[in-house]
């Protein structure tokens, strides 16, 4: 059964969930959404062993190749791969142009969250099954008073209980018989669920009641907690009044770099404490080539530090005007930043791959398309581009609905077909126009032989 929600939220790159590789790194046919591009998939999975090994913190990546190659598609599967724990950002170059902060601002702040820190805390917990609660109240009802009877398998215990312990506990509806876990530096309440030895009472339960054993050994045990948080978390909770609401807010505005100075110390010392553990992630720049030389400057420099995570960037230019210079260079990115990297480079992909992509989208959104269908729209994905054709793939399965099918047939891709247009009949369309449309052609092109010398 498909999940609604999932089905309600199709991306462009929903259907990607993972690089496809086996264990020996080595790239499947067709796997968890990925097809073809064996040689790019296997560069991106060799990075991501270096970067499960912390081998490959502060280096860069240019993955660089025509459009809809399937470069972001690659970045999306190493972030499905990497797993929750391993800080992935995902941001386009043009971002850091629209928003209320400096570029290089925007640009430490991609970097300081690709940046995890695994922080370890011992505390002290009370866990047991509830035996007995009681709770006296004075005559006014002003004050509570209260014991609680815990036990496990070898003990148990009497606490006594103030005000704030009987409000927790009735919030939380604890009762005789629930195995319960107590933190005694915060006085969190958490309930485990029901015990196995309660399991025959004649109480109203809900099918989801949950049934555990009763828990063994001490009532009070030493726990060690695991946080992770990304190096802009720790920066903004230590940089606004209200803490870690700024992080909801989404108004971190600008930081000091005297407060992540700060910052980079205590981590240091928690590092040499054995406290806290860096994890650097990855930070993804998708359309590189639209970041100007300052930005570039700034990389150059940031990939240096002794906290920075691996650089992934995409690029779809050849020989391209770096923003901010007269200069032209190979992806439109400066030559000394170019020799940092290792460019993996991505080729247009096969027939053969065209149509496994297509299918894969189809199962994705739910369309039905007939074996002469698949035909066409595999042809008019290698005569147009890939991307226009997947757009059509719901464009046909409405005009299929039209008709009260379920089925989408070459006729309903025609139709689409003739209702949106391609690039190359869009550039037909404005020759045949002869100059009906607002600028000249005469005048562009005239502009950019004055850009070139």
């Amino acid at each position: 059964m498909r999940d609604i929600t999932k089905m309600e939220r199709i991306g462009a790159h929903s259907h990607i969930h993972g690089l496809g590789l086996d264990e020996r790194l080595e790239p499947r046919a067709n796997s968890q959404g990925m097809v073809g591009q064996g040689t790019a998939r296997k560069a991106a999975g060799m990075i991501l062993k270096m970067v499960q090994e912390g081998r490959i913190a502060g280096r860069a990546i240019l993955f660089a190749g025509p459009p809809s190659t399937g470069k972001t598609a690659i970045a999306m599967g190493m972030a499905q791969t990497l797993g929750p724990d391993v800080p992935f950002t995902m941001i386009a170059a043009s971002e850091v142009f629209s928003l209320s902060m400096s570029k290089t601002e925007a640009l430490t702040q991609a970097f300081r969250r690709s940046i995890g820190v695994r922080i370890k805390e011992e505390t002290e917990i009370i866990e047991g099954e509830v035996v007995e609660i009681q709770i006296d109240r004075s005559l006014t009802g002003a004050t509570k008073t209260g014991k609680l009877t815990v036990k496990t398998t070898d003990m148990e215990t009497i606490y006594d209980l103030g005000s704030k312990m009987i409000d927790a506990l009735s919030k939380e509806k604890v009762l005789a018989g629930d195995v319960i876990v107590i933190d005694k530096t915060s006085g969190k309440i958490s309930k485990l669920g029901r015990s196995f030895a309660r399991s025959r009472d004649y109480d109203a339960m809900g099918a989801d009641t949950k049934f555990v054993q009763c828990p063994e050994g001490e009532i009070q045990k030493r726990k060690e907690v695991v946080h992770t948080v990304s190096l802009h978390e720790i920066d903004v909770i230590n940089s606004r009044t209200q803490g870690f609401l700024a992080l909801f807010a989404g108004d971190t505005g600008e930081i000091k770099p005297e407060l992540r100075n700060q910052i980079d110390t205590k981590v240091a010392e928690w590092r040499e404490e054995g406290k806290a553990e860096i994890i650097p992630g990855v930070l993804f720049i998708d359309e590189v080539h639209m970041l100007d030389i300052e930005c570039f400057s700034f990389l150059n420099r940031a990939l240096e530090n002794e906290l920075a995570p691996l650089v992934i960037m995409a690029s779809n230019r050849g020989m391209a005007r770096i923003r901010g210079t007269k200069f032209r260079s190979p992806h439109g990115l400066p030559v000394d930043l170019l020799d940092r990297m290792l460019i993996v480079s991505t080729k247009p992909y096969i027939d053969e791959d065209v149509e496994q992509i297509i299918q894969i989208r189809c199962q994705e959104e739910d369309v039905t398309l007939s074996p002469d269908a698949a035909k066409v729209l595999t042809s008019l994905a290698l005569e147009t581009t890939l991307r226009y054709a997947l757009n059509l793939i719901s464009c046909a399965q409405i005009v299929a609905r039209k008709r009260k099918s379920e089925q989408v047939e070459p006729d309903d891709l025609k139709r689409a077909y003739s209702y949106f247009m391609d690039e190359k009949r869009s550039v037909q369309w404005i020759k045949e126009q002869q100059g009906a449309l607002v600028f000249e052609e005469a005048e562009v092109a005239q502009n950019d032989v004055m850009d070139t010398t």
